[in-house]
């Protein structure tokens, strides 16, 4: 406003110099009014320049706000799914730790399960093979002062040396004695006697055949030490 009154002022004064010029001065006053038409035009021009000049910076701050608005949005976003990836990773690893324990777990059981059942089939096996060994042991004694031109002996050799390859096959071995010198793990001494013939704790006879069972004594064989 007070711009506005300096200008009017201004203008009026303009108008009273050129009222009081002389006729002849026609042309300087027509010049002066135009040059201070002119003036008023720029001034317009120039506050019209600062206004779209402030409109164009409010525009661009404007869209910078929004631009930086939105990066935070996708900032956010991206923020969002990658603790939402994060978390799923996490369950993903745990479920898979659980899936890997779980099978060791399993592969224990069945190892020891296997392991239980054969030692269970082998106990088994030994009591049965245990109990055959008396029937071995009386076809030996029967064998060993039979007729050997006898047809009915000829029978019995067939099947005690069928019944020892079965024996055999199944893992069954007889201990050595005889000569050999006493293991207490393998021979069980029921006699000494004093033999100068021989080395002392040398077995001088087998009174009874012992058995292993892979690997496992199953009977130890009864023997006649030397001292």
């Amino acid at each position: 406003m007070a711009e506005e009154k300096d200008e009017k002022k201004n203008a009026d004064a303009v108008s009273d110099d050129v009222k009081d010029m002389p006729e002849g001065t026609e042309e300087a006053k027509e010049g002066t009014a135009e040059e201070s038409a002119g003036t008023e035009e720029e001034k317009k021009a120039s506050e019209k320049s600062g206004d779209e000049k402030a409109e164009t910076r409010d525009k661009e701050d404007k869209d910078k706000k929004d631009k930086k608005s939105d990066e935070d949005g996708k900032s956010e976003k991206k923020k969002d799914k990658k603790e939402k990836k994060d978390k799923k990773d996490e369950k993903i690893a745990e479920l898979t730790d659980r899936l890997q324990r779980l099978m060791a777990e399993f592969d224990n059981f069945r190892k020891r399960t296997e392991k239980e059942k054969s030692q269970m089939y082998d106990m088994g096996a030994g009591d049965v093979i245990t109990k055959m060994l008396d029937i071995v042991d009386n076809f030996e004694r029967g064998l060993k002062n039979a007729d050997e031109s006898d047809p009915f002996v000829e029978g019995m050799k067939k099947v005690y040396k069928q019944l020892t390859k079965t024996l055999d096959d199944l893992g069954v071995t007889a201990i050595e004695a005889e000569g050999k010198e006493f293991d207490p793990n393998l021979h069980n001494a029921v006699m000494h006697e004093e033999n100068p013939d021989v080395g002392e704790n040398i077995i001088t006879a087998e009174l009874q055949k012992g058995y292993m069972y892979k690997g496992t004594v199953i009977r130890h064989s009864m023997v006649k030490v030397a001292n």
